[in-house]
């Protein structure tokens, strides 16, 4: 297969709700499974959505304030956890349509949140890729992922992998996935703004490969109905309602060729974006650049990437 069709489904999640969000998930990537797409992509924490108070919300990094504890809480309840059985109906996809969906969610880890990028592979488990690194004020709810979930999916047509948001901005990150050979790369984001279409399509360029941006939209009313939709709290309700503005993530996805060019590009609603892959152009490309190949010099550069998972606490016999 030479010719992959994909998509980039950018639309708003359901925030808190992870029910809801899963609901309108599968909506959303059964449609675009319907129209021929062989990959989709859905942006970061589509499940659960942005928790955009951390950027927008005044007062909502102070300690021990009540509506970042509660929404905290919330969170914490709400979130997927390993196999958790809300998921089968993205899997349940994969597996009868043959397609790949990447999706962000919340996921809870004992007792802590992280960020996982997950991606539904037919007749394969669920493939897990959690964000190394949580940006600035993210670092209040997200805990770090480590290097076991680095890793790209073996597809019939080619190499599939995802970062999330800054990781985009982490040298030795991409290093380490472009040597993983990647032909489809998505790159998920809270919405795609000017340097995250630079960096996406720098990613292309650098990986010789396909990149989805894929973005969210988001909206200041969906915030609060999403709290109402999970029982409410009069103090999560007063953060959010500090919050300035309507329109908090405007979406902007993009598909990016190995050359940087955009083949299709969203504007500011909900919205999926579809194209035609050509992969023969990923080998075209790396006559002239393979950064894993020909441009590196093993000989003066090293990298190591410590694949083990970080349990932090080993019970022992």
């Amino acid at each position: 297969m030479t010719k992959l069709p994909v998509a980039v489904v950018q639309a708003a999640p359901v925030p808190l709700d992870f029910k809801g969000g899963i609901d309108k998930a599968v909506s959303l990537a059964r449609a675009a499974v319907e129209s021929g797409a062989k990959v989709v992509a859905f942006g970061e924490t589509f499940l659960g959505g942005y928790p955009l108070w951390l950027d927008e919300a005044p007062g909502a990094a102070l300690w021990d304030h009540p509506g970042a504890k509660a929404l905290h809480r919330i969170m914490l309840e709400q979130a997927v956890v390993a196999n958790d059985e809300r998921l089968l109906p993205l899997q349940e996809l994969a597996d009868a349509s043959g397609a790949i969906i990447s999706i962000g969610a919340h996921e809870r880890v004992r007792r802590s949140l992280v960020n996982n990028q997950l991606t539904f592979r037919p007749g394969l488990p669920v493939m897990d890729h959690r964000k190394l690194v949580p940006t600035h004020g993210e670092r209040l709810i997200w805990a770090r992922g480590d290097g076991s979930t680095l890793g790209v999916h073996q597809a019939e047509w080619g190499r599939i992998g995802s970062l999330i948001c800054w990781e985009h901005w982490m040298p030795l990150a991409r290093a380490a996935m472009h040597n993983l050979g990647e032909d489809v790369h998505i790159a998920a984001w809270p919405t795609v703004r000017e340097s995250h279409a630079v960096a996406s399509r720098h990613y292309a360029m650098e990986g010789r490969c396909f990149v989805l941006a894929a973005g969210l939209v988001q909206m200041k009313d969906e915030l609060l109905d999403g709290l109402e939709r999970v029982g409410g709290d009069a103090a999560a309700r007063e953060l959010l309602e500090a919050i300035p503005g309507e329109v908090l993530n405007r979406g902007g996805s993009l598909i990016a060729a190995p050359d940087t060019r955009v083949i299709a590009q969203a504007g500011e609603g909900e919205e999926t974006l579809f194209a035609e892959l050509d992969l023969a152009e990923v080998g075209e490309g790396l006559t002239s650049l393979d950064t894993d190949g020909h441009y590196a010099r093993p000989d003066v550069f090293e990298l190591r990437v410590d694949t083990r998972a970080k349990e932090g606490v080993n019970w022992l016999n």
